[in-house]
C-alpha cells in the first residue's frame, strides 16, 4: 500500500489538509487551556491600602459656590474617572475653597501676592482630599489600572457636576 495516493490522502483513507486542519485546532485548544497566559481579574489585586490623594481644581465655573461645597462636603462619595477610565467612588475627606490671588510687580523689581481685586463670583478654585484603596507597587500607588501620581489628572463626577481635576500630592497613611 502507498503512502500517498493520487487525491493526496494517507494510506487512501485520511486527506492531508483535513489532518493539518485538525492539528491546528488540537494545538489551539491545548494553547487556550494549558497555557493561558499571566493575565487575571481585578478580584486577584492583593495588598490593597488606603490612600489620600489632594487635588487641586482651578477656575472652576459655578454659578452658586456653596451649592458645589454642600455637594462635597466631607465624608460623602464621588466617582473618579482616571486617564478616561472609570474608577469607582472614593470618599471626600476635606474640601477648601482656595483664595484668588494675583501678583502685583513691586518698584523695587520684586513681586507680590496680593487678593485678585476683579468681582468674579463665578469662578473659585479648590482643594479637595481623596481617600481610596490603592494597590500599592513598586512604582506608587494603583488606583484600578492606572497609576496616580502627581501631575494625573483627574475627572470628578457626581450628580450635578463633572469637572476636572489635577493630583498635587498623594500620600500613604502609616497604620
Amino acid at each position: 500500500m502507498k503512502l500517498l495516493d493520487s487525491k493526496g490522502r494517507l494510506f487512501g483513507k485520511i486527506n492531508i489538509l483535513d489532518l493539518g486542519a485538525l492539528l491546528v485546532m488540537l494545538l489551539v485548544v491545548v494553547g487556550i487551556f494549558f497555557f493561558p497566559g499571566t493575565s487575571g481579574s481585578l478580584a486577584q489585586v492583593k495588598n490593597t491600602k488606603p490612600i489620600e490623594v489632594d487635588v487641586l481644581v482651578r477656575g472652576l465655573s459655578v454659578r452658586s459656590p456653596e451649592v458645589i461645597f454642600n455637594e462635597l462636603k466631607s465624608g460623602k462619595k464621588l466617582n473618579v474617572i482616571i486617564r478616561n477610565q472609570p474608577y469607582g467612588e472614593v470618599e471626600v475627606k476635606s474640601v477648601k475653597q482656595l483664595p484668588r490671588t494675583i501678583v502685583v510687580p513691586q518698584p523695587n523689581g520684586s513681586a507680590k501676592e496680593v487678593a485678585d481685586p476683579r468681582i468674579n463670583t463665578f469662578s473659585i478654585d479648590m482643594l479637595l482630599t481623596l481617600i481610596g484603596k490603592a494597590q500599592i507597587t513598586a512604582n506608587g500607588a494603583v488606583l484600578g489600572n492606572n497609576k496616580v501620581k502627581i501631575g494625573t489628572p483627574l475627572e470628578l463626577e457626581g450628580f450635578n457636576y463633572d469637572f476636572n481635576a489635577t493630583i498635587i500630592d498623594v500620600r500613604i497613611p502609616q497604620s
